[in-house]
């Protein structure tokens, strides 16, 4: 394996001992430093500074000094500096996606496409955006301006490491405020690439700074902070509370992007050959560690045993197995403690009453170590049972039924969540579809498969949080509103 060359004295291979910030890579006042395992090998590969509340007070330091300069270059130049980014991204595409792939246990395959193509890909998003975006308008009497909040503090996940980070940085730095970014402790290796990337680039000092480190320790010293204006974070509803309290403190915006339990809605006069596999591959997506994953098979009652068999062929046609392995598509999580938390999650819903179609939570045959869980689908789901409306972050797909024809109970059970992050619909009719994904209370709805518009914005309702990443959304997430009274 190609692993990457650190800047001197920042580290070995990838054991980082150094944060980025101020310009420079920069020793930690703490002397923590927390390992990596990768998840198919359960083997130490890297390790990252666990840093301590005094090496983020120094990081958002060094972004607010670095504020008004960049809140004062164009647009235009900002954008610029972005699509350096995207190109090195770009260049070192293959390292990160086997980096991505080993710390997350994604497989190659989708780590190439998924995880470091659209990060790219949001990169350049953002810079047209932000390039083009009017800034100032004249309303009545009035200039109405956008313009940044000032430092942003970013807490991303371990599921998708780099494109969350460039779906938080990306849009922040090109509507001109300054980033302190907390990455996951659990994979921080392609981040500090990423850091590389953005040095690279020559963004000015302080404009982008990185502190590696626990959410309890430096996330929590970063969201409660007095001199972060606006924090953005991606995880679990759990988190996001906490990071809510935190930041109450000063007032500060808080943009969250947290769990889900999104539904597949299959109408009776569905495809049941067409649309049970694609469940079963976007349920399944990333290991089933996606927060906007299809977890929720709704279906009418009459067409049960059909997708059931259908949907247990996909889920023994997919491919478990190493993550590195060009055929994978299903490798394992991304920790033993999530590994066992999934398996728990599959035991109690059957202790509940539910149906094993395939899989179960016993440790696959053929996979002697790794945090591997079986490809489940799990069927005689009902709003009663824990499986049906909490994040099992896992490859877990449940079937839950309503009453045949009954457009209503469909789009009821479909709402009987908490979350409300994503959902899609399906149906012979796209008129009748339309009319369903319109009453599903959800931040995005597939109607038949529609496709993955970059530009469109993402976010929950309910428990999955507020706000919306991407696109002119995106962008005005990260803008103040001021009005100049003419």
């Amino acid at each position: 394996m190609t692993t990457p060359t650190p800047p001197s004295g920042r580290g070995n291979g990838m054991h980082h001992r150094h944060i980025y910030l101020d310009g420079a890579w920069t020793a930690a006042t703490s002397r923590c430093v927390i390992d990596v395992i990768e998840p198919a090998t359960e083997k130490v590969i890297g390790s990252a500074p666990g840093g301590a509340p005094e090496d983020v007070d120094l990081a958002v330091r060094a972004a607010r000094r670095a504020f008004p300069g960049w809140a004062d270059t164009p647009a235009k130049e900002r954008a610029a500096y972005l699509r350096q980014v995207a190109d090195g991204i770009e260049r070192r595409a293959p390292e990160l996606a086997e980096l991505i792939a080993r710390e997350v246990g994604t497989p190659i395959g989708f780590a190439r496409i998924a995880q470091v193509g659209l990060a790219a890909l949001a990169f350049r998003t953002a810079a047209d955006v932000g390039e083009t975006y009017t800034y100032e308008q004249n309303q009545a009497q009035s200039l109405l301006i956008r313009e940044p909040f000032g430092v942003v503090g970013a807490i991303t996940p371990w599921n998708y490491p780099l494109y969350q980070v460039a779906a938080k940085a990306a849009y922040a730095l090109v509507a001109g405020n300054t980033v302190v970014l907390k990455p996951s402790e659990l994979a921080p290796l392609s981040v500090f690439a990423l850091a590389e990337v953005i040095d690279e680039a020559g963004l000015p000092a302080g404009v982008f700074n990185l502190v590696s480190g626990t959410g309890p320790v430096a996330g929590q010293a970063l969201a409660a902070h007095p001199d972060v204006d606006f924090v953005s974070f991606t995880g679990s509803t759990e988190v996001g509370r906490t990071i809510t309290r935190a930041a109450a403190g000063t007032v500060k915006r808080v943009s969250l992007e947290l769990g889900g339990k999104s539904p597949t809605v299959l109408l009776p006069d569905a495809d049941v050959d067409e649309v049970v596999p694609r469940a079963v591959a976007a349920a399944f997506l990333n290991n089933g560690q996606t927060c906007c994953a299809l977890t929720r098979l709704v279906v009418p009652r009459n067409r049960k045993e059909e997708v059931e068999r259908a949907a247990a062929k996909a889920a023994e046609a997919t491919r478990v197995g190493h993550p590195l392995l060009p055929g994978t598509q299903l490798g394992p999580l991304v920790s033993a403690g999530q590994r066992d938390r999934v398996r728990r999650h599959v035991q109690r819903a059957l202790g509940q009453g539910a149906t094993l179609v395939t899989g179960g939570a016993e440790p696959p045959g053929d996979q002697p170590y790794g945090y591997y869980v079986r490809p489940t689908v799990l069927s005689d789901v009902t709003t009663a049972m824990d499986v049906q409306h909490e994040e099992v972050f896992g490859p877990v797909l449940v079937i839950e039924c309503y009453d045949d024809e009954d457009d209503d109970q469909a789009v009821a059970l479909a709402n009987a969540t908490p979350y409300g992050l994503a959902a899609a619909v399906w149906s012979a009719d796209r008129e009748r579809a339309l009319a369903v994904a319109r009453r599903i209370r959800a931040g995005q709805v597939e109607v038949n498969g529609g496709g993955f518009n970059p530009r469109a914005p993402f976010g929950g309702y309910k428990q999955s949080g507020n706000g919306r990443e991407h696109g002119v959304f995106g962008l005005e997430e990260f803008l103040e509103v001021k009005s100049l009274q003419l």
